[in-house]
């Protein structure tokens, strides 16, 4: 339940005159008797997509219930801090018309301060006969018109400045389409008194000032937890942070052999990231580019060593990023964190995961000196050799060249490079009699 703010009313002018008329409150204004009507409050957060178009439509008909046992459901207020609709037409349609055509008088609020209402969020407001906007919040960027235009122009003269234009509050009630705000700090409950049929009590306060008590309930409610995660598995940032890891860490399981948990988790993100494409508008060639990026950057971890293959994928990876959503957007701090991440992934996590996974039989790797292996490429004076069917960087041992696929000893380790001389014609360290 939650109980409507109790907003001092102004301390002037006829307030002076209704004044004179009120008994006082009493010490606990809980005590005030509550009457048999109830505004509902759908919160509508983020982007419109299925899973909220269902909570909408499933709590419309939850207060069509209500009213038709007996209850009187005053109105029904969408709470809305949103950037749009990545609905269908269709679907964007028939929520529309289905809110249009309710019984119940459906009002639009934009709360609470600092929120948005943009795109086919903001165009909700058709079929709302109250419009409010809290200070500091935003509406408009309609965009493209989606519904009928027999059913009105909800923003006036206004409508065709929205259609790129975002107004504040005070823009909003001077152009004549939202309730002018109440105070700089506007609570929901608040609103819910300016609808039709809320009942208050007003009574004086133990300084002569009037207190508006609602007596009429504000009901709240919110997505369902399961609703509530699909919801934010299909935000963009979230639909690509997961799709990005999920690639990321099949890969690493890929290379480091075997399916355990890594694998499962990375076929759920990769899912779950899925889903997230499946519901907004995503190009689906910029998904396919994030899928090529990957295999460009396996090309080089199978090798051990970041070369012109990872410099290429995480070229296609930007691009993929850049391009992926058509008509939304995603916080470019997100796209960046993943962007880095990949790098990093790329030019050290994997390769030194790779080395660690597969060359440590023994503790340390002094067992190392001496191994004989072959040369997976030119190593003039860095390559790539393979010990044991295992790829390492390595240096050649005084500069001799070493052509790939010919046979290499290795006589030194520096950390994850190993130093490396042909099997014969090396050339002589005289410093050390060799």
């Amino acid at each position: 339940m939650l109980a409507p703010a109790v907003p001092a009313a102004a301390q002037d002018g006829d307030n002076a005159d209704i004044g004179a008329e009120l008994g006082a409150c009493p010490e606990d204004l809980d005590a005030i008797a509550v009457v048999d009507s109830e505004v509902r409050i759908v919160k509508v957060a983020g982007l419109i997509d299925p899973v909220v178009r269902n909570y909408i439509l499933d709590e419309l008909d939850a207060a069509e219930e209500a009213q038709r046992s007996g209850s009187e459901v005053i109105g029904l207020i969408l709470w809305v801090n949103s950037r749009g609709s990545v609905l269908s037409d269709a679907d964007y349609l028939s929520l529309a018309q289905r809110l249009r055509d309710s019984d119940i008088p459906v009002a639009l609020w934009v709360g609470q301060a600092g929120s948005t209402a943009l795109g086919g969020a903001a165009e909700l407001a058709t079929v709302a006969g109250l419009i409010g906007v809290t200070p500091n919040s935003s509406i408009g960027a309609t965009g493209e018109r989606r519904l009928p235009g027999e059913w009105g122009d909800p923003f006036g003269e206004a409508t065709e400045r929205l259609e790129t234009a975002v107004f504040t509050a005070e823009e909003a009630a001077q152009a004549g389409f939202a309730v002018a705000p109440l105070a700089d700090t506007v609570p929901i409950g608040s609103f819910a008194t300016l609808l039709d049929g809320f009942e208050v009590v007003q009574c004086l306060d133990g300084d002569g000032s009037i207190v508006t008590v609602p007596t009429s309930q504000a009901r709240l409610s919110g997505l369902p937890l399961v609703s509530q995660f699909f919801h934010t598995v299909a935000s963009p940032e979230v639909a690509y942070l997961f799709f990005a890891m999920g690639m990321a860490i099949l890969v690493f399981e890929l290379f480091v052999a075997g399916v355990g948990v890594a694998g499962v988790l990375g076929a759920g993100l990769l899912i779950m990231g899925g889903y997230g494409f499946g519901v907004l508008p995503v190009r689906w060639w910029a998904v396919a580019l994030l899928i090529l990026a990957m295999f460009f950057l396996a090309v080089d971890i199978q090798t051990n060593v970041p070369r012109y293959y990872t410099v290429v994928g995480i070229v296609v990876f930007v691009l993929g990023t850049w391009f992926l959503y058509d008509g939304v957007t995603m916080s470019w701090i997100t796209g960046l964190a993943v962007i880095i991440g990949m790098l990093l992934y790329a030019y050290t996590g994997m390769p030194s995961m790779v080395r660690t996974r597969f060359s440590t039989p023994t503790i340390g790797r002094k067992w190392m000196i001496g191994e004989m292996g072959k040369a997976s490429s030119n190593v003039d004076p860095e390559g790539t050799v393979t010990i044991r069917d295992v790829p390492w960087r390595a240096i050649t041992n005084r500069a001799t060249p070493i052509a790939a696929g010919d046979p290499v000893r290795v006589i030194g380790i520096d950390r994850l490079l190993l130093e490396v001389e042909p099997e014969e014609g090396a050339a002589k360290d005289y410093r050390s009699g060799r």
